[in-house]
């Protein structure tokens, strides 16, 4: 009954577009949790925007084609439906609640965050926002959204990519934040998007492997110091659970069965469905693949410690306004872009969410 009230006020807010779309088989996914959660737990969520650029050019970026007059013909009027539909799902994967953190990537500056924070639905949550520019040659970054007493940030910083093999080569950051959660004990975030497969797969592959030990590289750090520190990972990894640069590179596995120096994939369980978080269509067929992942230290799958995860679970946000169904009567997210073709849809990719309790006293 809840589940359909907080319906009916999110169709009334996003002006009834739900039922315009091409598939509804439900707003909910099944294993959705709308609940309150107060300070006894945070949802945290990743979502890749899907190009979120403002309409001016920088000169330091290759940016044009998200210009009035470029390949996308990008306008204040698309930027602003894309703004308002990214608030629509960062507050339908909150529930009754918005998340407490907020991972995000493909945004291109402090500029747009801004205006998602402050100047859409989101501006009553009262959003913190943690950024760094980074040497990405289309100029998308990663950021973090917080909401306080939920979350309090100590430090940030942004760690470079510098392939050793590939001086030239420029990417995202990788972003670091320590802070305290729910009052309760440290939790060290990374938010990453490795690089893409643009220019063929295989090509590619060395540089995510270089980004995921990187990664791990820094995380190793911090669990040298205290081997129960809590350490979350989330992002578009542009590759798969089942990956070798996820699996070697990162050190990360399988929640049953992962040794006591690995990390933790909450998205591996999800690997071998016919179903994902971002989909493929390309020449050789069309699949579905998990490349937004969380990833956690072993001290946050134990429910004795100050901080965990529900049910040992992340989950994918796969509501029914942001998929479609495409001309070959195939399920797809219901994306902003088909190509430079405006569609007016949300993201190519879901957004993924999990939810950290505390062992209040």
């Amino acid at each position: 009954m809840k589940q359909l009230y907080f319906f009916a006020i999110f169709i009334f807010i996003t002006g009834g577009k739900l039922w315009s779309q091409s598939i509804s088989p439900s707003y909910f996914p099944k294993d959705f949790d709308d609940s309150y959660r107060g300070l006894s737990a945070i949802r945290i969520m990743f979502y890749n925007c899907e190009n979120l650029f403002d309409t001016k050019h920088d000169s330091l970026k290759f940016d044009q084609s998200f210009t009035p007059e470029g390949n996308n013909h990008w306008s204040k009027y698309k930027y602003w439906v894309k703004q308002n539909h990214l608030a629509q799902v960062i507050t339908a994967v909150g529930g009754w609640e918005p998340p407490g953190l907020i991972g995000l990537c493909e945004v291109e500056n402090k500029h747009v965050l801004i205006n998602l924070a402050y100047y859409t639905a989101l501006k009553k949550y009262k959003y913190g926002i943690i950024h760094h520019e980074s040497p990405d040659r289309r100029g998308i970054d990663v950021a973090l959204l917080y909401q306080r007493p939920k979350f309090t940030p100590l430090f940030d910083t942004a760690y470079s990519i510098r392939f050793p093999f590939d001086t030239a080569s420029r990417t995202r950051d990788i972003l670091y934040v320590k802070g305290i959660a729910l009052d309760q004990d440290t939790l060290n975030i990374f938010v990453t998007h490795w690089p893409s497969k643009y220019g063929g797969a295989f090509v590619t592959i060395p540089k995510r492997k270089y980004v995921a030990r990187q990664i791990r590289k820094y995380a190793e750090a911090i669990l040298k110091k205290n081997p129960k520190a809590n350490i979350l990972i989330m992002g578009d990894f542009n590759d798969t659970p089942l990956d070798k640069s996820v699996i070697e590179g990162l050190k990360a596995k399988s929640p049953e069965h992962y040794g006591k120096n690995d990390l933790v994939n909450l998205m591996y369980p999800m690997s071998n469905k016919a179903f994902g978080t971002h989909f493929y269509a390309g020449t050789t067929g069309n699949e579905w693949s998990v490349l937004d992942q969380m990833i956690v230290s072993p001290s946050l799958l134990d429910t004795t410690s100050s901080l965990f995860v529900k049910g040992g679970r992340a989950h994918i946000f796969s509501a029914g306004f942001l998929l479609e169904q495409n001309n070959k009567g195939i399920v797809v997210p219901n994306r902003t872009f088909h190509g430079m073709k405006y569609h007016g849809g949300f993201s190519d990719h879901l957004p993924i969410y999990l939810d950290l309790e505390s062992n209040q006293e």
